[in-house]
């Protein structure tokens, strides 16, 4: 019989690792970093028109693993109800900053999102963005993944973005690729999008110009994340 595994503790005890890195790898004004934004935004408006989501203020929101709350502020520029979005972390210093940078009609919950008291079908999209490539235990992936599911109601769906390959240099991520995304999901609808040029070339070739960052992603073997909409 398999351990039992607490994921979420062993989550909490990467992230402290990943405090002690000195190196500030994801700052706004590096252009590797607004580029990627900058990119997934576009693509994130491609599904929403793509898949019919319109009109926005309308739906309701559930943003697992909100962070410091980036996707959250995103949402409320494209045209989002602030009042019906929901953010949860696991972490309450990452909660508490999302809190500072949100309006104040966002909620933002802090705990094991697996957990979430909300009824059934509450939501018209949940989301998740490069939360699952931190979750090495894949009961507990399986565990979330279900979660999610259940929270989204019928004619919704979820809002996922991840990076599909392993990085040989951080051992506490490992890469969901799409054959794992449709395990998880087996009753879903998905439509993919690649995006995101890989982190290592974004960080040589946009030093000497940002829109290289453009050039080199327009090669979709250089892509490494996966955008889906997973339909319910």
């Amino acid at each position: 019989m398999r351990a039992r595994v607490n994921e979420p503790n062993r989550v909490r005890e990467r992230y402290e690792r990943r405090k002690r890195d000195p190196r500030p790898l994801y700052h706004p004004l590096d252009p590797s970093t607004y580029m990627r934004v900058q990119q997934k935004e576009r693509k994130l408006i491609r599904l929403i028109v793509s898949c019919g989501l319109t009109p926005l203020r309308d739906k309701r929101v559930l943003d697992i693993g909100c962070g410091s709350g980036g996707d959250l502020l995103q949402l409320v520029r494209l045209g989002f109800d602030p009042h019906k979005l929901v953010g949860c972390d696991l972490l309450e210093e990452r909660a508490d900053a999302a809190r500072r940078r949100v309006p104040a009609a966002c909620s933002v919950l802090t705990g094991d999102a697996a957990t979430l008291s909300f009824e059934e079908e509450s939501f018209d999209i949940v989301m998740q963005s490069t939360v699952f490539t931190s979750l090495l235990d894949i009961d507990y992936q399986k565990q979330l993944a279900d979660r999610m599911w259940q929270l989204t109601n019928e004619g919704g769906g979820i809002v996922w973005y991840d990076f599909a390959y392993d990085n040989p240099r951080n051992p506490d991520v490992r890469g969901i690729p799409l054959r794992r995304v449709r395990e998880l999901f087996p009753a879903a609808e998905v439509r993919v999008w690649r995006t995101t040029l890989a982190t290592p070339i974004s960080r040589r070739v946009t030093p000497i110009h940002p829109q290289l960052y453009s050039v080199f992603n327009a090669l979709p073997l250089l892509r490494t994340h996966l955008l889906c909409w997973i339909a319910r």
